[in-house]
This record gives structure tokens, C-alpha cells and sequence, in this order.
């Protein structure tokens, strides 16, 4: 089974500015895990039209799916619609059927120029649902394109697993050594890694006042052979704890 990867596009000044921490990229990475997706890279990207769509347009051809965040809004700056259309030269427009998505949150009085705008969608793509707020995502070819909002990111997942033809699912497993620096594991853990093809491993450093430590995280895509992993990691553990 083959491998299928994506790419993330966080949009939005606020990212970069820091008056906004992201938490997307993780929950999409944790969605995708036991789809059989990994995600091989993440950019954040500006409010700005012309990178945004020449952004898209590499991680279309590079990724099997690619997931943009942001920019999907009712105001003046949210402008990832137009630049999705600008990245596959495609027309954007009103679309009847936001239209009705949205007419289930707002009366037709409250269906200002700026709330039509979340109705933009460029010609050909699907719609992705928005259980939370209603205003629809879209997907344009292999471009999942959902909100900045986490919680109506996290709703608007729900509609995309079924469009999703995963690879091989890669597990995971985690082993904590405590009372140890990282740097004191480094020549166990590249032993372990080099006698186990095919398995990443990395090591996270944890500190407080009263405690210090590292935990080890394995991955891969066969899931005996990180049991194999996980026994020589407790072995290291063992021999780093005690002597």
C-alpha cells in the first residue's frame, strides 16, 4: 500500500503575528493519523492573494490532499476563495447551494452583502459542511479549503473522511524515561533506530521544577515491528535509569 501524504496552508496574519496560536494543525494531523495519512509538510501564509494561490498551486502538485485554514470569512480581507480560483484558473462566484447552507443560520433579511460573501465558491468545487456555523468549506480537486475557526474546522472534518483514499496507517508508540536529559539517550536511541528500517523516533524533552525527562515517540507503519521497538526503548530506559 502505497504512502499518501498532505500538506497543511495556515492563512492568516494573525498566525504570524502571534495574536493567534494555532491549534489546527495538530487536530488535522491527528484526523488524518488512522486515515493513513501523513502529513509531510506546513507553511503559514499571509493574507496575501498571490501567495496564497501560487502556495496552493505547489502543494496541490506535490501532496496527495492539501488542507488550507483561514480566510473563508464575511470581511473584506478573507480572500482564500478568490486565490483557491486564482491557483486553478477557475471563475468564482454565488452559489445557490451556500446560499440555501447558509439560509438555515440566517433569515433572508440577515443575508447581507457581506454574509453573501461566504456563498463565493469557486466553479467546480464541492461543498464541505459546517454543522457549527453553516457557512460551507470547499474542496477544489485534491484542496480541502475550511476555517481559521478551530471549532468550525473541527465540524467541517466530519464531511471530508469519506472523500479520503488513505494509504498505509502509520502507529505510534510512546515510552517516558524520567530523570534523564535527551542528550543521555542519543546514542541508544540512533542504535535503535538504525536496527529498525522503516520506524522514525523521536525524543521530547520534558522539565519542571521538580522533574526532568524525555519521552521517546516511534512510528511506523508495522505495527509488530513497534512492538520490537517499544521492548528495545524499555530496555534503553532501564540501562539509562539505573546506571
Amino acid at each position: 500500500m502505497k504512502d499518501v501524504r498532505a500538506g497543511v496552508l495556515l492563512i492568516g496574519d494573525e498566525l504570524l503575528s502571534g495574536r493567534t496560536q494555532d491549534t489546527n494543525l495538530g487536530t488535522i494531523a491527528m484526523f488524518l493519523g488512522p486515515l493513513g495519512v501523513s502529513v509531510g509538510e506546513a507553511r503559514i501564509l499571509p493574507d496575501d492573494a498571490r501567495i496564497i494561490a501560487h502556495a496552493v498551486r505547489a502543494f496541490s502538485e506535490r501532496f496527495d490532499y492539501v488542507f488550507t485554514t483561514g480566510g473563508i470569512g464575511p470581511t473584506h480581507d478573507d480572500i482564500t476563495a478568490d486565490a483557491i480560483a486564482a491557483a486553478f484558473d477557475l471563475s468564482i462566484g454565488e452559489r445557490d447551494d451556500a446560499l440555501e447552507a447558509l439560509r438555515e443560520r440566517y433569515g433572508e433579511g440577515e443575508l447581507n452583502s457581506a454574509r453573501r460573501r461566504l456563498a463565493r465558491i469557486p466553479n467546480g468545487a464541492s461543498l464541505i459542511a459546517n454543522p457549527v456555523s453553516q457557512a460551507p468549506g470547499f474542496q477544489t480537486r485534491n484542496v480541502f479549503t475550511l476555517a481559521g475557526v478551530p471549532q468550525i474546522m473541527r465540524g467541517m472534518l466530519a464531511d471530508i473522511g469519506h472523500r479520503i483514499e488513505g494509504g498505509r496507517r502509520v502507529h505510534q508508540i510512546t515510552v517516558v524515561c524520567e530523570g534523564v536529559g535527551e542528550g543521555d539517550a542519543a546514542a541508544g536511541l540512533a542504535d535503535i533506530e538504525q536496527a529498525h528500517e522503516g520506524v522514525s523516533i523521536g525524543s521530547y524533552p520534558f522539565f519542571n521544577d521538580a522533574l526532568r525527562g524525555v519521552s521517546f515517540v516511534a512510528r511506523g507503519p508495522d505495527a509488530a515491528q513497534l512492538a520490537d521497538v517499544e521492548r528495545d526503548l524499555k530496555a534503553l530506559v532501564a540501562r539509562l535509569t539505573q546506571g
